[in-house]
C-alpha cells in the first residue's frame, strides 16, 4: 500500500512540476484569436453577472463583474477593514466577537448564494470562516455582512456553507475532528480514535428575514469533512459530504491519512434528523458560541453568547447517516441539477466516481452494506455507483454543471478544466488553466438551473502570467466561454487573497434591489443626529459624547475644546446626505483604531482616547466634493484637571481670551 502511495505521489509531483514550468501549447490563443472581445464591457455599460469570490486568507469576500473581471467591492466579513472602519467602529465591533473574544481575522474559503426551489434568488450570500468556525450571511441589498454565527464542537469550518434547495438550512462540517466542547480536552492527542469526534452543524434560516439559528448538530465519527452539497429535486432531504482521514491519523497526514484506496462520501438524511429532533431524540449539550447580528435600522451590531446546542448521535440513530466508499482522499462532492448524480472528486484518484441517488436508496432499502465504520453503515461501492469517468486528468477537485447534461471538473495537478457527459461519462473537451486550478464556478452551476454561458476557474499559481511583485504573486481567475461545444478562454484577471470557491448570479436578480442610501428619518441609532441644529458635545464624567453630522463639505461641530487627558471620547457621526454614492469618512490624527466610512443616512461611532496634550486635526477621508480638502476641523486636548470648559463651534471663531 505504501509503495503504491509513493508511486502515486511521485507521479503527481513530476506531472505538477511539468505543468508549472512549461506553458501549455495553446497559451495565448485567447488574445491572438480576438476572443477577448467577448469579455469587453464598454464604459458606462453594466456587466451581466455578479461574481462573489471568497478571499481566502484575507477573511473577506470580493465582488467582480462578469464578463469584464472588474473588481467592484471588497465586503468585510471576518476580518477588520480599516478602509470602511469594519471591526473598528463601535457599531461593527460586535460582529467579530467569538467565544475566544474579539477575533479580527479569518480564512474565508467558500461562498454560497441563497436559493428558492433550487434556483438562486439574489437575497443573500453566505460565507465560511475556516479558522475560528463561523458562518456569515451577507445581505445582497446592501452588500454588508448582516449576521455571523459561531459553530461549537468544531475546528476548521471548511466543509461550509452549503445550503438546501429552499435555504431551509446552511450546513457545515468540521474539517478537524476534536473532542466535544463539553468534554475534557486535556487528553493525549494519540487518543484521537477514541475521543475525537466530527460534527455536522445545521443552521436554520428564516424564510423572510434570513435570520440564522444553530438548529442542531449531528455527532459523527472522528474524520475530516472536506466539501459538501445538498440534494435537489428527487434527492432533496439529503446532504452529501466528502470525508478523508478515515485512517483517523493524527500526525503526518500527507502519508498517514492517504493509506486507504477509498475514503467516504457521507450521505445525511436531514429530513429524518428533523423527525428525531421533533421526537425528542436530541440531547441538549452545553456549548458556548457567539451569535452576532447587524441591524440596518440602528446601523449597529449586537452580540449574544449562546449556551447550549441540540445534538443527535449518528452512531445511535443508524438511519440518518450512511457512508459510500469514494476513491481517494475526496475533496469535491457535487450534485447535478436533477439530483440523481453525486460526483466525488478524489485528489489522489485517477478517475471520477459518479454515484446514483436511486441506487443509493435501493442499496439502503436492501441493506447492501459492507459492514460499518464507527457504527455508521457503509454502502457497497458498486451498489451506489452509477459509473466512473476513466482517465479524465490528474488531481480532480471540484465539479459544476451546465444544465445540458454536461459536467465540468477542475484538475489541480494537470492544470486544466475537463468537460464530460454525465450520462455516458465520456470526456468531451479539456482546456488548460494557468496554473494549479482549485475550484470553478458556473453561474447557478450547483443549482437546478445553471446559466451555461461562462465558466470561471480560480487558480493558485500565476508565476509567469503577470508583472512580478516580489516573492508573493497575485492569485487569478480565468473566464471561459462555454456557450459552444468547446471551452474558450476569453479573460485572465487577478483576484484578491486566495480565491477558493465562488458563485455567480445574473445582475438582474440583484441590482434593482440595491440600497441607494439610508433614509435619515428611519435611522434608529440611539446616537443619531438628524440635523446640524442637534449637534452637541456632552460630558458624562470622563466620557465625552460628540454628536456630529457630516455633509458636503463640513462637519458640525468642526472645533471642539475642553477635552482632557484621561477622557474617553466617542464621535457619533451621522452622514446627512440623502443622495446615492456620497459617503463621508472621518479620521483623527494619531487614532490607533481606524477611520470611519459613513454611508448616506447612516451613523457610525469612533472611540478615541487622546495620548497627549495638543491640537488634533480631524478630516474627511472619502473624497466627496470639490471642497473635500476643506472638510476638516480641530480638537483641543488639555492636561488632566484643566479648567478649559467643554465647548464646540461651527463657522464662528471665538475671540482670543485676554490675559
Amino acid at each position: 500500500m505504501k509503495t503504491n502511495l509513493t508511486k502515486i505521489l511521485a507521479l503527481f509531483m513530476i506531472t505538477g512540476v511539468a505543468f508549472q514550468s512549461c506553458k501549455p501549447k495553446n497559451a495565448g490563443n485567447a488574445s491572438s484569436s480576438g476572443s477577448a472581445e467577448k469579455a469587453y464591457v464598454a464604459p458606462g455599460k453594466y456587466d451581466e453577472f455578479y461574481n462573489l469570490v471568497s478571499g481566502g486568507f484575507s477573511g473577506q469576500m470580493s465582488v467582480y463583474g462578469l464578463p469584464s473581471g472588474r473588481l467592484f467591492r471588497v465586503i468585510p466579513v471576518f476580518s477588520v477593514d480599516p478602509e470602511k472602519g469594519y471591526g473598528y467602529s463601535e457599531e461593527t465591533k460586535p460582529m467579530l466577537n467569538t467565544s475566544h473574544g474579539f477575533v479580527p481575522w479569518d480564512d474565508l474559503h467558500h461562498t454560497e448564494l441563497s436559493q428558492t426551489n433550487g434556483e438562486v434568488d439574489g437575497r443573500w450570500v453566505f460565507g465560511n470562516a475556516n479558522n475560528t468556525p463561523r458562518v456569515a450571511r451577507i445581505d445582497l441589498a446592501s452588500f454588508k455582512t448582516a449576521e455571523i454565527i459561531e459553530l461549537p464542537n468544531s475546528a476548521g469550518n471548511h466543509s461550509s456553507p452549503f445550503i438546501t434547495e429552499n435555504t431551509e438550512y446552511v450546513v457545515a462540517g468540521t474539517r478537524f475532528s476534536v473532542p466535544p466542547d463539553n468534554a475534557n480536552g486535556d487528553i493525549p492527542i494519540n487518543t484521537y480514535k477514541e475521543k475525537f469526534k466530527g460534527y455536522i452543524s445545521f443552521i436554520s434560516v428564516k424564510k423572510e428575514s434570513g435570520e440564522m439559528d444553530l438548529a442542531f448538530q449531528i455527532e459523527c465519527p472522528g474524520v475530516n469533512f472536506d466539501l459538501s452539497h445538498a440534494g435537489k429535486g428527487k434527492s432533496n432531504g439529503w446532504f452529501f459530504f466528502s470525508c478523508y482521514n478515515t485512517e483517523q491519523a493524527n500526525t503526518l497526514l500527507e502519508v498517514n491519512a492517504s493509506q486507504r484506496d477509498k475514503d467516504f462520501i457521507m450521505a445525511v438524511n436531514w429530513k429524518k434528523a428533523e423527525e428525531y429532533i421533533k421526537a425528542g431524540k436530541a440531547k441538549r449539550v452545553a456549548a458556548k458560541y457567539a451569535h452576532n447580528k447587524y441591524s440596518e435600522k440602528t446601523h449597529t451590531a449586537t452580540s449574544e453568547m449562546k449556551k447550549e446546542v441540540l445534538v443527535l448521535d449518528a452512531k445511535a440513530l443508524k438511519d440518518i447517516c450512511y457512508f459510500i466508499p469514494c476513491p481517494k482522499s475526496p475533496h469535491g462532492c457535487d450534485v447535478d441539477p436533477t439530483g440523481e448524480y453525486i460526483v466525488g472528486s478524489g485528489k489522489l484518484a485517477a478517475l471520477i466516481p459518479v454515484f446514483s441517488f436511486d441506487k443509493m436508496i435501493k442499496a439502503i432499502e436492501g441493506k447492501q452494506f459492507d459492514g460499518s465504520f464507527e457504527g455508521i453503515p457503509v454502502i457497497k461501492y458498486e451498489a451506489a455507483l452509477y459509473g466512473e469517468v476513466k482517465k479524465p486528468g490528474l488531481g480532480p477537485l471540484h465539479t459544476e454543471f451546465d444544465g445540458k447534461g454536461n459536467a465540468y471538473t477542475t484538475f489541480f495537478v494537470s492544470s486544466e478544466v475537463v468537460k464530460w457527459n454525465i450520462k455516458d461519462l465520456k470526456v468531451l473537451d479539456r482546456a488548460p488553466t494557468y496554473y494549479s486550478v482549485g475550484h470553478l464556478c458556473i453561474p447557478g452551476g450547483d443549482s437546478k438551473k445553471p446559466n451555461a454561458k461562462y465558466l470561471i476557474a480560480y487558480n493558485k499559481i500565476t508565476k509567469d502570467r503577470y508583472l512580478p511583485t516580489g516573492p508573493e504573486l497575485t492569485q487569478s481567475a480565468q473566464l471561459y466561454d462555454i456557450s459552444g461545444d468547446k471551452m474558450e478562454m476569453i479573460l485572465d484577471f487577478p483576484t484578491i487573497g486566495e480565491p477558493h470557491y465562488a458563485q455567480a448570479i445574473s445582475a438582474d436578480l440583484v441590482k434593482d434591489r440595491s440600497i441607494k442610501f439610508y433614509k435619515i428619518n428611519e435611522n434608529e441609532n440611539k446616537y443619531v443626529t438628524k440635523g446640524e441644529g442637534q449637534a452637541k458635545v456632552v460630558r458624562e464624567g470622563n466620557v465625552v459624547h460628540v454628536y456630529m453630522t457630516s455633509i458636503r463639505s463640513h462637519f458640525a461641530p468642526d472645533n471642539i475644546e475642553g477635552i482632557k487627558m484621561g477622557d474617553v471620547v466617542y464621535f457619533h457621526v451621522t452622514n446627512l446626505e440623502q443622495d446615492w454614492d456620497v459617503p463621508h469618512g472621518f479620521a483623527i490624527k494619531g487614532a490607533t483604531n481606524a477611520e470611519l466610512l459613513i454611508m448616506p443616512g447612516e451613523t457610525q461611532t469612533m472611540k478615541w482616547e487622546p495620548d497627549r496634550v495638543g491640537i488634533f486635526p480631524m478630516y474627511c477621508t472619502d473624497f466627496c466634493s470639490a471642497l473635500h480638502q476643506e472638510m476638516s476641523g480641530y480638537i483641543r486636548v488639555s492636561p488632566k484637571g484643566s479648567s478649559v470648559p467643554l465647548s464646540f463651534s461651527l463657522g464662528k471663531t471665538k475671540p482670543i481670551a485676554k490675559n
